[in-house]
């Protein structure tokens, strides 16, 4: 995996930036940056990492990722393998909180706007008709330029900043820019984890990755994650499974041995502590059967 790079830096001549994104993958790096970030996949689909949280993702997901919150869509395997005709697109706006310069952002006009950017600390996704419009709006954007443009991501803001449909992702804010040696250390070993968590993990292998002894790195990687290391591997499979519930007609027990779990009740007693529900339910409460 390439080192973490910050790649979103909004020129000075600008406001703004919004980009088109099309590639065989999303970029696989875990990264944070300074800007807030309004997101939509377009095509593909993956895994998401947000702050301290893990969710399977997919087309036309809404996402305002805060300043410094560290972030990653990472694609599903399919689309890594070499003769892949997969792809995927999305569009991506970047823009900073004093977008309007620090004195019109402490005026009492803005306030709700503020809000919207402390909430997306958390990271925000939005659903609803909020998100169709806004997503259209998005379409809309990359078509403009100068003031127009400007007055047209207003309208995507005023829209972000009024609506009720949305929830929090991440359970923790991370106020604090991440350094890049420590965005490249989790990127090596993001990328280890997301090839091989659906087998045995020993911690000591992660370690030496990090030149670290294996309670070094135990307590480094809680400290990056909010949640240690057997936490964080537990949700990835129970993240898995949800996707190969929705999307398949595999049998419980054929999915729990494809998320890594060695016994059937292990990963039944572990899916309902996280989802709150059995598989089954989860599959019939998702399908709406």
């Amino acid at each position: 995996m390439k080192a973490a790079i910050h790649k979103s830096s909004i020129p000075e001549s600008q406001i703004f930036m919004i980009k088109y994104l099309e590639d065989q993958y999303f970029d696989p790096v875990w990264h944070s940056h300074s800007e807030y970030q309004l997101f939509v996949p377009l095509e593909g689909t993956g895994t998401r990492f947000i702050g301290d949280s893990i969710k399977a993702f997919g087309p036309n997901e809404l996402i305002l990722t805060g300043s410094n919150l560290p972030h990653l869509w990472r694609s599903d395997d399919a689309y890594f393998e070499k003769n892949s005709q997969l792809k995927v697109s999305g569009i991506v706006v970047y823009l900073q909180e004093s977008l309007l310069g620090e004195h019109l952002m402490g005026k009492e006009e803005l306030v709700q706007l503020c809000k919207l950017f402390k909430r997306s600390q958390r990271g925000l996704e939005f659903y609803g008709d909020v998100k169709q419009k806004v997503v259209k709006l998005m379409y809309e954007l990359m078509q403009l330029n100068g003031l127009e443009a400007v007055i047209h991501l207003l309208r995507i803001l005023q829209l972000l900043t009024t609506t009720k449909d949305y929830h929090c992702i991440s359970h923790n804010e991370y106020i604090d820019p991440f350094r890049k040696d420590q965005t490249d250390r989790m990127s090596s070993v993001y990328e280890y984890i997301l090839k091989n968590y659906r087998k045995k993990i020993h911690l000591n292998e992660l370690a030496d990755l990090l030149c670290m002894t294996p309670s070094s790195f135990s307590r480094y990687f809680a400290t990056v994650n909010n949640k240690g290391f057997a936490k964080f591997i537990s949700e990835l499979r129970i993240k898995h499974a949800c996707k190969l519930l929705t999307e398949t007609d595999l049998s419980v027990a054929v999915i729990s041995e494809k998320s890594g779990f060695k016994t059937l009740s292990n990963f039944n007693k572990q899916f309902k502590d996280e989802m709150k529900k059995k598989p089954s339910d989860y599959k019939k409460e998702f399908l709406g059967i």
